[in-house]
């Protein structure tokens, strides 16, 4: 097959390219490197640099495609409050510009990564009946990018499956980034003999799956004649864990003597978000294979490969107040 894959530079987008390329099929790629890495990129894709706001580029990359992957986004929560006009035009407007272009090409299939931001304030775990809650401008995005999906493809005939993974992590996943990744932000903290950062009182709670238990369900999901229209969450509903614990874990892991530093509330970030993950083990298969605890080794030892890094304040502040977390206004991290 020729399949388009955005965000292929980044952690999940590279991983997916990966695995594609190694059953050798055609795969092309696309990335303005905001979260990625051209380390990250496999040399057996095609790749471009350009960003998926430029419509006439995705036409001309997905002309020929079978299937269309879009996991690019400036997936930046907490930051979305903050920078909202940024955030809704690499979430809204580039998910449609990707969706135009794959539908004009006639692509068999558009698979698109959402998030579970999209659930928001709801009772756990959440599942994919509930009605979308988003609290802050990127899960309002994604749910309106996941509308415009079904409505143009509904209009246009052509199949869609919506993905929607939940904090992923492990190699690749961009560390020295201030606003997002909890776990990459902490080991990077503490491989550079700094106290991690924790929002609140730190009994935030969320489950992390590893990104190859994420990879073989999305490839499924261009594979499966049968799950056509789908939203699907993927990744574990095992190991719930407090952040405040997961610094705990990391910590044990590096053998860091932990003293966090505790900043008040992101404003809007939910308390308790965890995903059942019964429809993926129902329809794919779905199954836990990697542990939080060798997932974070597996992090650590990438990061200390690679080495730790200054964090780098790529992303510029739309809204600057008091309730700016100061974290970001005076570049603490």
């Amino acid at each position: 097959m020729k399949i388009f894959v955005s965000g292929v530079a980044g952690f999940l987008g590279s991983h997916l390219a990966d695995i594609f390329s190694a059953d050798k099929h055609h795969v092309i790629g696309c990335d303005n490197l905001i979260g990625g890495d051209l380390h990250n990129v496999n040399p057996a894709i095609e790749f471009h640099q350009v960003d998926c706001n430029n419509y006439d580029a995705m036409r001309r990359l997905t002309q020929g495609c079978d299937i269309v992957y879009h996991c690019a986004a400036t997936a930046y929560e907490g930051l979305s409050v903050f920078s909202p006009h940024l955030i809704t035009e690499n979430i809204v407007t580039a998910s449609t510009s990707v969706f135009s272009a794959a539908i004009q090409n006639k692509v068999n299939r558009i698979i698109f990564c959402s998030s579970m931001a999209r659930y928001g304030e709801n009772t756990i775990p959440f599942t994919e009946t509930y009605k979308p809650n988003p609290q802050d401008p990127y899960g309002i995005g994604k749910v309106c990018a996941e509308n415009i999906l079904k409505n143009l493809c509904d209009i246009h005939g052509v199949d869609y499956v919506i993905a929607v993974p939940h904090n992923i992590i492990g190699p690749r996943q961009k560390f020295d980034d201030p606003y997002r990744n909890v776990a990459a932000i902490m080991i990077n903290l503490m491989l550079l003999g700094r106290q991690p950062i924790i929002y609140g009182d730190g009994k935030q709670k969320r489950c992390f799956s590893f990104i190859a238990d994420n990879i073989y369900c999305l490839k499924e999901m261009a594979l499966r004649p049968d799950i056509c229209g789908q939203v699907i969450n993927i990744g574990p509903d095992e190991e719930f864990i407090e952040i405040i614990e997961l610094a705990k874990l990391i910590a044990s892991l590096l053998n860091f003597k932990l003293t966090p530093l505790f900043m008040p509330d992101r404003p809007q970030e939910v308390r308790l978000a965890t995903c059942s993950a019964d429809k993926a083990r129902e329809l794919l298969g779905y199954k836990t294979t990697i542990s939080l605890r060798d997932g974070l080794q597996s992090m650590i030892d990438y990061v200390k490969d690679r080495g730790p890094k200054k964090f780098m304040y790529h992303l510029d502040l739309e809204i600057i107040n008091e309730r700016t977390p100061r974290t970001w206004k005076e570049r603490l991290f």
